[in-house]
């Protein structure tokens, strides 16, 4: 059963504040690409890499898969980023059965969870990476007023990568007709249960500049610095 991953990498980053897109920003010496990228094309349970990229960034993008000599195909994505997946399934083939959704500004999950994931999808067919979440949540009013306060112990933060089955991920994104905010939402209006494995606190997405900072701490940490 063959195993692809598609790192959606097509968003602009505007909450760095730079002026090009955040994935080129360094990290530990190197492009926060690359080691997102470097990961999932070296990982010995991923049989095939798609890179969905931005037109903007395409030239670039290809002169350091190049480098890299990484076995990875690159994609232009679309308007959205639920567009951007299709687009990456559409350049997976045939042989993969699973499919792992990744995005590009999570360098930090590791070889392990990315097995211990294909394991489980395995099983349950549509299963997310997420952790629970350490604050208390208000629903807040379009008038500025709190609504209700959740129960924390029901409340997850969700991360990526998320796996499937990948002729469920294509039909859920078939069907779905309007757009959702991660591809695990498009599984649920089929109906279909999704399962959770527990991520890591350390598996952040990088957002802002200190996000940046953080991530440098995680890298010195894994060293042994």
């Amino acid at each position: 059963m063959g195993t692809g991953v598609v790192i959606v990498a097509a968003g602009s980053g505007k909450r760095m504040g730079g002026q090009r897109n955040k994935l080129w920003l360094p990290l530990a010496g190197e492009p926060i690409l690359a080691h997102t990228v470097r990961l999932f094309a070296t990982h010995p349970d991923i049989d095939e890499v798609v890179l969905v990229v931005s037109e903007a960034d395409h030239a670039e993008v290809m002169a350091l898969i190049s480098a890299e000599k990484l076995p990875v195909v690159v994609t232009l994505g679309g308007a959205e980023r639920q567009d951007s997946v299709r687009n990456g399934l559409a350049s997976l083939s045939a042989n993969c059965d699973y499919v792992l959704v990744h995005d590009a500004a999570r360098p930090f999950v590791t070889r392990k969870q990315i097995s211990d994931m294909i394991n489980q999808v395995q099983q349950d067919q549509a299963t997310i990476m997420a952790v629970p979440v350490k604050d208390t949540i208000k629903v807040v009013g379009v008038n500025g007023l709190v609504e209700s306060t959740p129960a924390r112990e029901s409340l997850w933060a969700v991360q990526t990568p998320q796996a499937f089955r990948m002729s469920l991920l294509r039909e859920a994104h078939q069907a779905a007709g309007k757009l959702g905010t991660d591809d695990a939402m498009l599984v649920e209006w089929l109906g279909h249960p999704v399962s959770i494995m527990h991520g890591s606190y350390e598996n952040i997405k990088i957002t802002t500049p200190d996000d940046l900072w953080f991530g440098e701490e995680i890298l010195r940490k894994r060293k042994g610095e």
